[in-house]
């Protein structure tokens, strides 16, 4: 990992899940990761299989200029890409396996941004391995980045971290990388929690053991 934010949440997460293979959802403390909320996000599987975003930071929405309620998580990228993100995404539920990927934000005729995203799963209120708390963070901040939105990711490379011999602060697993391109019932004690921090925007849809 990269970026401070990924290694953070990732640490998080890890000490939530303890002996476990994942966390759940409800274990989360808002409070816990106030300082990194800005660029976090919650993604949860519907009934009907596509996978949509519950929660994101207000970096995140500002870095797109929309807000992503109810989008869905393949949308951020591009065409060509989104059914393999969109089982990139299945596989880290399924498998109940943390990956991050290395991504290029494209923004009109600025320059390629590399960006960094991880998702880890997380286990919903039923026992269910179907949502994901993830960071999706820039790894600069040039000048446009203020005042133009980002269309679209563009998909360089996916590592998958072993949670058994995770090195926080070195290259866990090495990245592959990819060939050219040719409403649910809502936590509302998290979401209220969540809207009292001032710099993080709600989009509807702990406890140690």
């Amino acid at each position: 990992m990269r970026s401070k934010t990924a290694i953070e949440i990732y640490a998080y997460w890890d000490e939530l899940r303890g002996h476990r293979d994942v966390p759940a959802r409800s274990q989360i403390e808002p409070g816990h990761i106030r300082n990194i909320l800005p660029d976090l996000f919650i993604l949860e599987k519907t009934p009907r299989g596509d996978i949509r975003f519950r929660l994101a930071g207000t970096r995140i929405c500002a870095l797109f200029a929309r807000e992503l309620r109810g989008s869905t998580f393949d949308a951020l990228w591009l065409a060509e890409q989104t059914s393999r993100l969109a089982r990139i995404a299945d596989d880290v539920m399924a498998q109940k396996t943390p990956v991050v990927l290395s991504a290029s934000s494209l923004a009109g005729t600025a320059d390629r941004l590399p960006t960094e995203i991880i998702l880890l799963p997380l286990r919903s209120p039923d026992g269910v391995v179907d949502r994901i708390i993830g960071a999706l963070v820039p790894l600069s901040r040039p000048l446009w980045l203020e005042a133009t939105p980002v269309n679209y990711l563009d998909l360089g490379g996916i590592r998958v971290i072993d949670i058994e011999k995770t090195n926080l602060f070195a290259q866990n697993r090495p990245e592959k990388p990819l060939p050219a391109s040719s409403q649910p019932m809502i936590n509302h004690s998290l979401a209220g929690a969540i809207r009292r921090v001032l710099h993080l925007r709600v989009l509807e849809g702990g406890r140690r053991d």
